[in-house]
């Protein structure tokens, strides 16, 4: 995600690299039953969560992620962990026919994969066919129509995004290096309803054998709000976990959109950096004819606000992969500038909510 003037570098290339497979069953991360493809995880496929997670127009996701037998990742407290060449990392994206009630069922939409080669991660997605048995490689693409029924009871529908290959390598890029982006100790510090019960994922990863570093306790690890539970942290928490989350891995130091000049890391301490009073590198329709990323105590006049709450292709971020305005994020993000004060007027700045 932008605020504006992103100046996007190009995605790091994957010249070179060999077809992956035709078929996602190749992979062996999910179940067969006669020949169809289960979305049931294997054994030795070890199912996750963040956190917080990006935006995408509303669907529901599953994480998965494969180890080479006998491997490990190696833990790190502030970056994403160090994983063995072999490791394989899926998110699911699906939509439930029914939001309100889970027992409907769902429609899977695609599987993305990435896999660590000797070479470095690689990117690229399968697509669900309409019987639900099934998933081939796409790396050109799709669009895809779907329904459901949301949370207050109303029908949505939206044209859903698979992305090609070039749109997976860019959101994962970083110092022009595929990357992941999810499994950091930050996001993964929480419980999981594993089959045998619930527990700590940096505990039961430390369990398992395929992570090693780890503190043995994981109240000493950090740990990042969930931004839609007002009892995981404060506002100012919330608020920077989602915007790390939806919008750091392009504005960062090392992102594709470094040259905007921003940095939505959770650690980023400099107001400018966060947009506050910052002026856009390029002025153009993007910025709806406001002056700053962000304007303190004024959401409406803030470029980040204008660019969150729409869906002009021209404007919106972030810029690709979604066709939806997340209401509910939005709000958050709007509640967030509203409660900022103005370092301009106080020799108090704003409190950037720590790892």
């Amino acid at each position: 995600m932008a605020t504006l003037g992103c100046s996007r570098t190009a995605p790091a290339p994957q010249a070179g690299r060999l077809r992956p497979p035709k078929d996602l069953a190749a992979w062996k991360l999910f179940e067969e039953v006669d020949g169809k493809l289960v979305h049931r995880p294997q054994a030795g496929v070890v199912p996750y969560d963040l956190n917080s997670a990006l935006f995408s127009d509303y669907t529901t996701k599953y994480r998965f992620v494969k180890l080479p037998e006998g491997a490990k990742a190696t833990y790190d407290e502030a970056v994403v962990f160090d994983f063995p060449v072999g490791t394989v990392i899926a998110k699911t994206f699906t939509y439930p026919h029914d939001r309100r009630d889970l027992s409907k069922g769902e429609r899977i939409m695609e599987t993305r994969i990435l896999h660590r080669k000797e070479s470095g991660w690689e990117a690229f997605s399968y697509q669900w066919n309409d019987a639900q048995n099934g998933a081939t490689l796409s790396l050109a693409g799709a669009v895809v129509a779907v329904s459901w029924i949301h949370d207050d009871g109303s029908e949505k529908r939206n044209d859903y995004i698979i992305p090609d290959a070039n749109k997976c390598i860019s959101c994962h890029e970083e110092e022009k290096k595929i990357l992941p982006i999810g499994p950091k100790a930050r996001h993964l510090n929480r419980e999981y309803p594993y089959a045998e019960g619930s527990t700590n994922q940096l505990a039961h990863w430390s369990k398992l054998g395929i992570l090693e570093g780890a503190p043995t306790d994981p109240s000493q690890a950090p740990k990042s709000a969930v931004w839609d539970d007002p009892a995981s942290g404060t506002l100012d928490e919330r608020a920077r976990a989602y915007l790390e989350i939806n919008c750091a891995h392009c504005h960062h130091r090392g992102g594709p959109a470094r040259n905007a000049g921003l940095d939505f890391r959770i650690a980023m301490e400099e107001t400018e950096k966060l947009g506050i009073w910052k002026s856009p590198v390029a002025v153009g329709r993007g910025g709806g004819g406001r002056k700053y990323s962000i304007v303190p105590g004024k959401p409406e006049e803030s470029i980040l606000y204008f660019r969150l709450n729409t869906t002009d292709p021209g404007i919106m971020m972030p810029e690709v992969a979604r066709r939806m305005i997340h209401e509910e994020g939005v709000a958050l993000i709007k509640e967030w500038i509203a409660s900022l004060p103005d370092p301009h007027s106080s020799a108090t700045t704003t409190s950037a909510g720590g790892e």
